[in-house]
């Protein structure tokens, strides 16, 4: 991370300078700013879901980014319909509902890693296991309405998405075209991605007797977070997953602190002045946009800054605003981080010592 300290800093010397990356910046603001008004009147609950949905969809060619906004909704359909059918049977059981959790987990990110549908399977596992916990951290939650209002919110941002990328598309995109996205390829069995989705899987089980034993807040956000930081390129996982995944992480917790910090201090200065707080969310996403198409080696600290500014500054309701339910929700993101840390570390370190058992096990003058 110091390393690519200098690299941010000169990348930053080329905010709001006209071009493609700019455009591409506008156009990400835009479609979270429409995100959250569409949510307004859809009646979305967790109306940051849906701007966040406005930014990840956000692609430079229309096409793209309804395939895109296309797999987010099949995915979320798919989780969702798992969830409430599975949902009754496990939750009176904690054992049964740890297993199913984590198997579903270790299930769809693999799909994430290997699928050519990656992102469907990504969102059908995060669906799957924001309603399964939510459903166990507030027993009395309509479990239809949840799933209701997670569609309406990916609904909401991918529809921001397309009318403003039809927008840009005869406007802004004919002086800066957007350079095609390579096609997206399937791969075979891939025994270590397998053991990747499976560490994942395990981190994921281990959070509902954390629940049980301390009443953790916004597990939900924890199971987002494990998967989300597992989902690394499959050409970086060799023997372990644990270099890759920890820089990962790292830059997930510096994206946050850094995006907070900004939300925080956007959320003094407006005194609950919704133009205000608009304008600091479309600001924050724009910073992180450009953090995240830059050339240096920390692109996800962009990501991430976007999330903890969209957390905290797109309430559910603007007339309430408060504190409280950002600082949950990254309080969940914490605590997915400091379960899934401890998992890679420990399936590391046996890693690494069942191979130097099996080199000590070889006759002298053999190689590897």
């Amino acid at each position: 991370m110091p390393a690519a300290v200098p690299s941010l800093a000169a990348d930053m010397r080329t905010f709001l300078r006209p071009g493609p990356r700019l455009a591409d910046e506008l156009e990400c603001a835009l479609s979270v700013a429409l995100a959250i008004a569409f949510a307004h009147l859809t009646g979305a609950h967790n109306v940051s879901w849906a701007a966040f949905t406005g930014f990840v969809v956000m692609r430079g060619r229309v096409t793209e980014s309804l395939l895109r906004g296309l797999l987010r909704i099949v995915g979320t359909i798919a989780g969702a319909g798992c969830a409430l059918l599975l949902a009754p049977l496990v939750l009176p059981s904690p054992p049964a509902f740890a297993l199913t959790a984590g198997l579903f987990a270790t299930a769809t990110l693999y799909g994430a890693l290997t699928g050519k549908r990656a992102y469907a399977w990504l969102l059908a596992g995060l669906t799957f296991e924001m309603i399964l916990f939510d459903a166990l951290d507030h027993p009395g939650l309509d479990q239809m309405a949840f799933a209701r209002t997670r569609l309406l919110e990916v609904l909401a941002g991918t529809a921001a998405c397309l009318i403003v990328g039809i927008a840009s598309a005869v406007s802004l995109r004919r002086r800066w075209p957007a350079t095609p996205a390579p096609d997206a390829k399937r791969l075979g069995w891939h025994p270590h991605a397998f053991r990747h989705a499976a560490q994942a899987g395990v981190a994921v089980t281990l959070l509902a007797p954390l629940w049980l034993a301390f009443r953790l807040p916004e597990l939900s956000q924890s199971c987002v977070t494990i998967m989300a930081a597992m989902l690394v390129p499959v050409t970086t996982l060799g023997a372990t997953g644990f270099v890759p995944v920890s820089r990962r992480l790292i830059q997930r917790v510096a994206g946050c602190i850094a995006g907070a910090v900004l939300a925080a201090a956007m959320l003094l200065l407006a005194h609950g002045s919704v133009p205000l707080l608009v304008a600091g969310t479309c600001l924050g996403v724009v910073i992180g946009r450009h953090i995240e198409n830059g050339a240096s080696r920390i692109a996800y600290v962009g990501t991430q800054f976007v999330l903890a500014v969209l957390v905290v500054l797109v309430p559910d309701d603007y007339g309430a605003i408060e504190i409280g339910p950002a600082l949950a929700r990254l309080t969940g993101i914490l605590i997915g981080m400091a379960v899934l840390e401890p998992v890679l570390l420990a399936w590391h370190l046996l890693g690494r010592r069942a191979d130097a058992a099996t080199a000590g096990d070889q006759p002298a003058g053999t190689s590897e």
